[in-house]
């Protein structure tokens, strides 16, 4: 297998190094991406990064997922316009454990293969290295004026936020990263978004400087959603990985939701299915894009290879109660029904203000469905909302014990995609 021609028919190489193909089909690679310990989920804005560790290794390359102990520590400036916060010690380890969990799950660790995936640590070499000795080892060999020229540190240096020596340091931190893995490990390759060119190719420089080798770099493209929304946001904030902070019906939702034009280029991306199985989806979906073929397929895989068997199942399951079930009356849902649906945002409401009798806009508001009565009611007005599966018409329609299910549930539709369940104590 080509990896480079692989991953250049799934639009997943923004920029290459020269040699890089050459290297690739040569011998066996040592390739490594790194991966930001800011939270202890990744999300789905780092699938891509995983996606190509998982394609190095099914082309017969080493990979390697190095974990920022250290680095995480600083703060990347790439893409960033002010700097963040740092990271108790307490909080780093918990992300870093939660990570290389998710990490493990993607990518084949067993030791008894050439090419077995590791995994890295940045702060298992830093952590013995005096700020001097790092000046002498390090700092000589990569000068500001070369520093300064790359894109993510001259955008900070003209904003009006400037930009701190820690974070000035980072690339050169990330440049020994690739210098140590090049002596230890023998990797010949770093990976990364496109944002973080500059801070790979630093790597490369480093290692030309210091140990007089050649080492190569790819970077994939940074994904955007064809409405210009930000990819991997909903409305309830990032998709994780984690099932705990986004849960697969959501998970399974996003991807379902895609427009066409993202769905052509996410499936490529997103999936292992092979290009002649994804060009017959592409042209069968185009023939009719009501049924969603592209979106169901693609919703499918990605569950699939994130949460698995049952993941995927479960996601399936809550599809069909909460969304397409949703012409049949909510009276018809069981106590169990109600109680069972899982990923649907949930909040708790006053019995007292329902027994009493509140109009809807109030109460939509104050279970903060909306951010506030003018959005309730302009969503009302223009027929975006749903009590019980049933539209309100009118904008002093009275929720009372009438609309109780099951003596406490009132579940509500705002649009087409958002579910919500009150529970009424």
């Amino acid at each position: 297998m080509n990896l480079v021609a692989e991953l250049k028919w799934r639009g997943m190489i923004q920029d290459i190094m020269p040699g890089t193909e050459d290297q690739l089909n040569k011998e066996m690679t040592t390739g490594y991406i790194g991966f930001d310990p800011t939270s202890d989920s990744l999300h789905v804005g780092s699938l891509v990064p995983i996606l190509l560790l998982v394609h190095m290794q099914r082309a017969g390359h080493k990979p390697i997922a190095l974990v920022g102990g250290a680095t995480g520590m600083i703060g990347d400036p790439s893409g960033k316009s002010e700097e963040r916060n740092f990271l108790s010690e307490e909080q780093l380890q918990k992300n870093l454990d939660g990570i290389r969990n998710q990490l493990m799950k993607f990518l084949d660790f067993d030791t008894t293969k050439s090419n077995a995936a590791e995994m890295a640590n940045n702060y298992d070499w830093f952590k013995d290295i005096s700020f001097i000795q790092f000046l002498r080892d390090a700092g000589k060999h990569i000068t500001v004026n070369y520093m300064m020229a790359k894109d993510s540190v001259r955008k900070r240096i003209e904003g009006d936020s400037g930009i701190s020596y820690t974070e000035f340091a980072y690339q050169l931190m990330q440049g020994y990263d690739f210098y140590w893995l090049y002596q230890h490990k023998k990797c010949k390759l770093q990976m990364g978004g496109s944002d973080q060119w500059g801070n790979i190719t630093t790597g490369t420089e480093f290692i030309r400087r210091k140990a007089g080798g050649e080492a190569f770099a790819l970077t994939c493209p940074l994904l955007t959603k064809a409405d210009g929304t930000k990819f991997g946001k909903s409305e309830k904030g990032n998709i994780w990985l984690s099932k705990e902070k986004t849960s697969v019906l959501d998970f399974y939702q996003f991807w379902l939701r895609a427009a066409d034009i993202d769905a052509e280029k996410w499936i490529k991306i997103f999936t292992f299915l092979p290009q002649e199985t994804v060009e017959k989806l592409i042209e069968e979906h185009q023939k009719d894009p009501g049924a969603w073929l592209l979106q169901k397929t693609l919703a499918k895989e990605i569950t699939l290879f994130v949460h698995g068997e049952a993941g995927l199942q479960e996601a399936l399951d809550e599809t069909k109660k909460v969304y397409e079930q949703k012409d049949a009356p909510a009276e018809s849902l069981t106590l169990a029904d109600l109680e069972g649906i899982n990923g649907v945002a949930k909040f708790d409401y006053e019995m007292a203000k329902i027994q009493a009798g509140i109009d809807v806009v109030s109460f939509l508001a104050e279970t903060k469905i909306f951010p506030s009565k003018g959005e309730a009611r302009k969503t009302v007005q223009g027929g975006g909302v749903s009590i019980n599966r049933k539209k309100v018409e009118d904008v002093a329609l009275q929720v009372d014990p009438s609309c109780l299910l099951h003596d406490k549930y009132i579940l509500v539709n705002k649009g087409k995609k958002n579910v919500y369940l009150v529970k009424v104590n």
